[in-house]
């Protein structure tokens, strides 16, 4: 699944953005798109009961948006081949599926047999990576594990996506862009990562890193990079980066719109 048919396809609940501005006594909501990977029975694989092949298949067939049917598959896959070669593979379905019912205990419960299987499982790492930071609790006794966790899944993506092997049946411009969108949505998850960590300047970097590699920026990477720059008081390049929120519809224009102003308010004081 590519990054835009994710956008429209899946969403996360709205999360708060503690300590966001300085200027507007508003702590901002994002609106964020989980990242997604979409696995695919084509690859070679050794032979296998045609019984195993045909409950992949089952499982891959069906619509990813219905996660109930594709949970009950899945779940009986791998009970039934828990050592199979296309385990993995449906484990990292799984983590799709329990994504969009926000079942966050299966979801992390699929993601670490997934990445158990097969530690460099890219789209498993950026999505996990992605999710923690946006659905963060500050509460949680385990927050910052999780955000440590975070940052080392999106590293390890990061320095894999290069390596990955061109598939058969995509062009080599539709496998640049993918891997640019890839390592767009890992830089996209660091940059949360150190936001919660309230490291703007490391923040701001990622989240550059993010809109500038993507084919279709999110405009919540342009709104949290705003953020950022504002808390390190780079006012002028907050208000740029509210601007290209602001250009893009979503729930954030108009609040985005309004940030841009406040910028740029306070860039001309500050000349």
């Amino acid at each position: 699944m590519t990054p835009i048919s994710r956008r429209i396809l899946i969403h996360v609940p709205m999360i708060a953005l503690a300590g966001c501005f300085v200027f507007a006594g508003w702590c901002g909501a994002q609106e964020t798109n989980a990242p997604s990977s979409k696995q695919s029975p084509n690859a070679q694989a050794p032979k296998v009961d045609p019984k195993e092949a045909a409950a992949y298949k089952a499982f891959f067939d069906t619509n990813p948006q219905d996660a109930d049917k594709r949970i009950q598959l899945g779940e009986a896959f791998v009970q039934m081949y828990p050592m199979g070669p296309y385990t993995e593979s449906v484990y990292a379905g799984l983590v799709q599926a329990y994504y969009v019912k926000q079942d966050w205990k299966n979801f992390y419960a699929s993601a670490d047999k997934a990445l158990a299987i097969k530690p460099d499982d890219v789209d498993v790492l950026v999505t996990v990576g992605w999710v923690i930071p946006h659905i963060y609790n500050a509460d949680d006794p385990d927050a910052a594990k999780l955000l440590d966790k975070a940052q080392a899944d999106e590293t390890l993506a990061i320095q894999t996506i290069p390596t990955l092997p061109k598939p058969p049946n995509m062009t080599d411009e539709e496998f640049t862009a993918d891997k640019n969108d890839k390592v767009a949505e890992a830089h996209s998850g660091l940059g949360l990562v150190y936001f919660r960590r309230k490291d703007y300047d490391h923040s701001a970097q990622e989240l550059k890193l993010a809109t500038q590699g993507a084919s279709h920026p999110d405009p919540t990477d342009f709104f949290a990079l705003g953020a950022a720059l504002q808390n390190t008081q780079h006012y002028a390049d907050a208000a740029d980066a509210f601007d290209h929120c602001a250009q893009i519809s979503s729930s954030l224009q108009d609040r985005c719109k309004q940030n841009a102003d406040a910028a740029k308010k306070l860039a001309g004081q500050t000349k």
